[in-house]
């Protein structure tokens, strides 16, 4: 068992306010909020399923914020809701989030009535754009790696694999490697994303 605020490798620093912010009372270390989030998660899959989307719809900040609440709900009290604190070298400055999501989702529309990538290149983009933002306090990674799903499924592809494996074991290879293909992404190359996404 570990510390709740212990920080995970490539994550968002939990802080010790948000505590406070906890929805069951149970939750005492790092291993007893995985196991709540993991299964607010799994509801939230399961809703987001149902809905049948088309792309178009997606690439909305009210269905991002609705996506990130049924995946965090249950567990945190400002799910949904854009972060209050800044994040050291992290994401956009908390300030400026509902502008830069009213971009972003303003672009990917765009790309999406144009054609102008293919399903797994826009969702990839669309995936690395919303880590990048980071606009929530925590769970940024997985909220971006459903909504990139959801995009490619939506626009007539396979949902992504991410690796084959388990994102969230902070120790882990696969989430070093994860890591370093969204850093590269962040210079500007999406290869290495593009072809995790799809190992």
């Amino acid at each position: 068992m570990t510390d709740i605020f212990a920080p995970a490798a490539g994550a968002t620093p939990i802080q010790p306010d948000d505590q406070k912010k906890l929805i069951p009372t149970w939750i005492q270390n790092r291993d007893d909020l995985n196991i709540a989030e993991e299964d607010n998660i799994a509801s939230g899959f399961a809703w987001a399923r149902r809905r049948r989307l088309k792309p178009l719809a997606i690439a909305t900040d009210a269905f991002s914020r609705r996506l990130h609440r049924e995946m965090f709900g249950k567990v945190w009290k400002w799910a949904g809701e854009y972060r209050q604190v800044e994040l050291e070298g992290i994401g956009a400055p908390r300030w400026q989030l509902a502008a830069r999501s009213a971009e972003l989702f303003d672009q990917f529309r765009f790309w999406i009535e144009n054609g102008t990538f293919g399903p797994d290149e826009l969702a990839v983009r669309f995936h690395h754009q919303l880590v990048l933002l980071h606009a929530y306090t925590n769970g940024n990674g997985r909220h971006a790696r459903l909504m990139g799903d959801l995009l490619v499924e939506a626009l007539g592809a396979k949902p992504f694999s991410w690796g084959s494996g388990n994102l969230q074991d902070d120790t882990g290879a696969l989430r070093a490697a994860y890591i370093a293909t969204l850093r590269k992404a962040d210079k500007g190359d999406i290869s290495d994303l593009l072809a995790f996404a799809r190992s």
